[in-house]
């Protein structure tokens, strides 16, 4: 298997699943709730983190961020779980959204390799990231969020509070191509 898809509850996890198969990238959406033992004997490329309703609903997912040695990419819940487990800082946002907003990508890296300076991406903006953890680095804000991705300085761990699954990220296959690129290193 490529790349194993975490649900955690969200509306959108299924076609984050759909979207990688319209890009020929094998995946799987497994439970929140499997063992960290089954998700190593899957021997996944990739993770993908998905979104959801509540951190509280988030199974074991903190346990796979430790110990899954192979690239991650956290989607809205699965982007405010990362900060989290690495000591960053979350809340509820001060101007609650859902939207297509404009991104301001700060640094290309290897997730926005190709897409520009900016991005009309469709964000959800209840919780957000307020403060990035120590070794992450904001990828891109926007006017709504200061922190709209991040990235581990070392490891290939990815955060991004917008959702490149939907039609109203026109550009959202990019991204995930991207990230299968990391993957494959």
């Amino acid at each position: 298997m490529s790349i194993a898809i975490i649900n955690n509850f969200g509306q959108y996890n299924h076609r984050i699943s759909r979207t990688l198969k319209y890009l020929d990238i094998e995946n799987k959406l497994i439970p929140n709730t499997i063992s960290l033992k089954e998700l190593q004997d899957m021997n996944p490329e990739g993770i993908i983190l998905g979104g959801g309703p509540s951190i509280e609903r988030v199974g074991n997912c903190k346990e796979f961020v430790m110990n899954m040695d192979v690239p991650i990419l956290g989607i809205c819940l699965g982007h405010q779980l990362i900060a989290d487990t690495f000591g960053g800082l979350t809340k509820t946002a001060e101007l609650q959204s859902y939207a297509q907003i404009e991104l301001n990508i700060l640094n290309e890296s290897d997730l926005f390799k190709g897409i520009g300076n900016s991005l009309k991406v469709w964000a959800s903006h209840k919780d957000e990231v307020i403060s990035v953890p120590d070794n992450f680095e904001i990828l891109a804000n926007s006017d709504k969020c200061d922190v709209e991705a991040m990235k581990h300085e070392d490891k290939p761990i990815y955060g991004i509070q917008f959702h490149p699954e939907v039609q109203h990220t026109p550009r959202g296959g990019e991204i995930f191509q991207n990230f299968y690129n990391i993957c494959k290193q």
